[in-house]
């Protein structure tokens, strides 16, 4: 049976890992003010910023998908973990070792099966790298030298070597305490005749990293010609790598593409190497795949889809390389950033390029010339004779149709003129109206070119409109901002839970009756459980942490964390600002309660018994007295 971590511990890998140092490893972040960070959403696409990240109460929250939590729920809910390998994941990155409650501590058998795979990733990563130093990987050696990269650029990027044998690698993880189920599973072995043997023989190595710099699979590239195999070899679909997923060199590069809002897409890993090595830090590559939108949504988290963004994508200048730069143009209009293509006028790939022509010429390479549109628009029409008007007629055709998936209709007008140009015709505003006619064509059908949210060039993400189903409230009326009752309650508890000594001991007094909106009623009720705002005089996050814990569902969960970053609606929040929210709700609830005797004792009329008629009336005088004290003393009067 697995040990439980002992809750001390969890406190303290939650309290010691920085929330803000952690989800930046996944998305941009940019102040928000208050204290607050924002980003655009890992969840769930999303044209601008919804995302918030508390650093010094340690939580985030959408208000786009109503996620949020602590350090701890994110990476949980973002790399899938459960919650054990996610304080096991936080531990090792804080230095923290942990103590495991109900029978002691078995790392082979307690530490999660991601952990595991990493951990399986790691090791063979080392592996790897000394085994390039040997006489066996001199051939290794010689290709990167052939290329340009010497004993640092190898070790800078951690390329390694795989033996020719049959399964040096995966004795050496069955040393380490693997076994062969997980060396299966992680895609570094295979099923040989008598046991696993190794996936990766003979060949040069490039671990492949998540966002968070986890290696998650490996890139293998053929050095003999006796090799059979592919010419490069990728890791199989894992339960850790996903190849659409991933994107070599962004553990390298994120830093720098959110810095400079730009990202260079290669096609290779030699090519990572050699624009990082010429200064272009921003570069990254696809691992066996087209490019694609899991890829896009990566870059447009670190992006942020600001508008001076760039993506530039270099591609041969091949036939292969072509339609590469016409698949990628398919997805352009999903980024909110400028797109451009580079290829460089001899069709060098930017490896070669630099070897031919130095570091220059590869910085050069990436400063964006020609949008991807344009690029795209002239590999449709030289595909014709524009010589005669048949080929015109047919060009025209083929590259209107993408022009009409342009959203925005300024910039579908302009890129129609310019198609005007590319393929002789003279009169623009036919081809105008023949674009537009194509996409309101499209609409009709209901197909892509349909009406969705703006281009990029317009300033948001082409993507299809999806309407967020917010989880079911609590039982009761919907919250409704507009009502001086939802506002004032919905201030009260953002301040119990943000700034608990402004309106503690008094708010503890409240009932969760006194709140209107059933589930302003149930965070109420969890403040309640979990010792009241006055336990948050103490450690902030602990309390924080301890009225997550106490949500019945993931809806309350969703709310109480939406409230603990979101922020407040006065300028000045003092004792003062407290005081009014406390008086105000108090006072509701005061009158609510003479309404309703009031309202009973008509409705009962005479039927009423002499006591209890004398009860309700001194109940109703004892209240109107209250009240009129709250209005005239504030929150003295509590």
């Amino acid at each position: 049976m697995a040990g439980r971590i002992n809750d001390d511990d969890v406190k303290a890998v939650r309290d010691a890992v920085p929330i803000d140092s952690v989800v930046s490893e996944y998305l941009q972040l940019r102040s928000a003010g208050g204290g607050n960070l924002k980003g655009l959403c890992p969840f769930h696409d999303e044209k601008s910023p919804s995302f918030q990240v508390s650093p010094g109460k340690g939580l985030f929250h959408c208000f786009g998908c109503q996620e949020g939590g602590d350090t701890i729920a994110f990476v949980m809910k973002i790399d899938h973990l459960s919650f054990s390998e996610t304080v096991e994941r936080l531990a090792a990155k804080a230095g923290i070792t942990l103590r495991y409650e109900e029978g002691g501590y078995n790392p082979s058998h307690q530490r999660g099966e991601r952990i595991r795979l990493i951990e399986a990733h790691q090791a063979a990563a080392d592996f790897y790298v000394r085994a390039l130093e040997s006489p066996e990987a001199e051939i290794g050696r010689k290709f990167l030298a052939e290329r340009g990269f010497d004993q640092d650029a190898a070790t800078h990027f951690r390329v390694g070597y795989s033996p020719a044998g049959w399964d040096h690698l995966t004795r050496y993880l069955r040393g380490k305490g693997f076994s062969d189920k997980e060396l299966i599973t992680s895609g570094l072995s295979q099923d040989g005749r008598r046991g696993p043997i190794d996936r990766f023989r003979g060949r040069l190595m490039w671990p492949i990293s998540d966002t968070a710099g986890e290696i998650v699979g490996f890139g293998a590239r053929k050095l003999r010609d006796d090799d059979n195999g592919p010419k490069y070899l990728n890791t199989p679909e894992t339960p850790i790598y996903k190849k659409s997923q991933v994107l070599y060199g962004i553990d390298l590069a994120k830093k720098d593409i959110a810095k400079a809002s730009r990202a260079v897409v290669v096609e290779g890993y030699t090519d990572v190497m050699a624009c990082h090595l010429a200064g272009v830090t921003t570069a990254i590559a696809t691992c066996g795949t087209a490019f694609g939108n899991d890829h896009i949504k990566i870059l447009r988290r670190l992006l942020m889809d600001n508008g001076s963004a760039r993506v530039i994508f270099t591609f041969d200048g091949d036939s292969a390389g072509q339609k590469a730069a016409l698949r990628a143009f398919e997805d352009d209009q999903k980024f909110a950033a400028e797109t451009y293509i580079a290829i460089a006028p001899d069709g060098m790939d930017p490896c070669d390029l630099r070897l031919a022509k130095g570091d220059d010429a590869v910085r050069d390479l990436v400063e964006p010339r020609t949008p991807l549109f344009e690029f795209a628009l002239r590999q449709i029409v030289g595909r014709y004779d524009l010589e005669t008007p048949a080929g015109r007629a047919a060009a025209l055709d083929e590259a209107a149709t993408v022009v009409a998936k342009i959203k925005t209709s300024s910039v579908q007008r302009e890129v129609a003129v310019q198609l005007a140009g590319l393929v002789g015709i003279l009169d623009q505003e036919f081809v105008v109206h023949r674009v537009a006619q194509l996409a309101r064509w499209a609409r009709d059908r209901g197909e892509k070119g349909g009406r969705g949210p703006q281009d990029r060039r317009g300033g948001a993400p082409q993507q299809p409109v999806q309407t967020v189903q917010a989880p079911a409230a609590p039982s009761g009326p919907a919250l409704n901002l507009r009502s001086p009752a939802h506002r004032t309650e919905r201030e009260l508890l953002k301040l119990a839970l943000q700034k608990p000594a402004l309106v503690s001991p008094a708010f503890d007094a409240y009932g969760a009756d006194e709140f209107t909106a059933p589930p302003y009623a149930a965070v109420r009720q969890c403040i309640e459980e979990a010792g009241g705002a006055e336990r948050g005089l103490g450690d902030n996050r602990e309390y924080l942490v301890a009225v997550m814990d106490a949500a019945p569902n993931n809806t309350v969960r969703s709310l109480v964390t939406e409230l603990a970053v979101e922020v407040f609606m006065g300028r000045t929040i003092d004792e003062t600002y407290a005081g009014m929210q406390l008086v105000h709700v108090r006072l509701r609830a005061v009158d609510r309660r003479i309404n309703d005797v009031q309202s009973s004792l008509a409705r009962l009329g005479n039927h009423v018994a002499p006591d209890d008629l004398a009860a309700a009336q001194n109940e109703v005088w004892v209240l109107q007295q209250y009240a009129q004290s709250l209005r005239a003393r504030g929150a003295d009067a509590l």
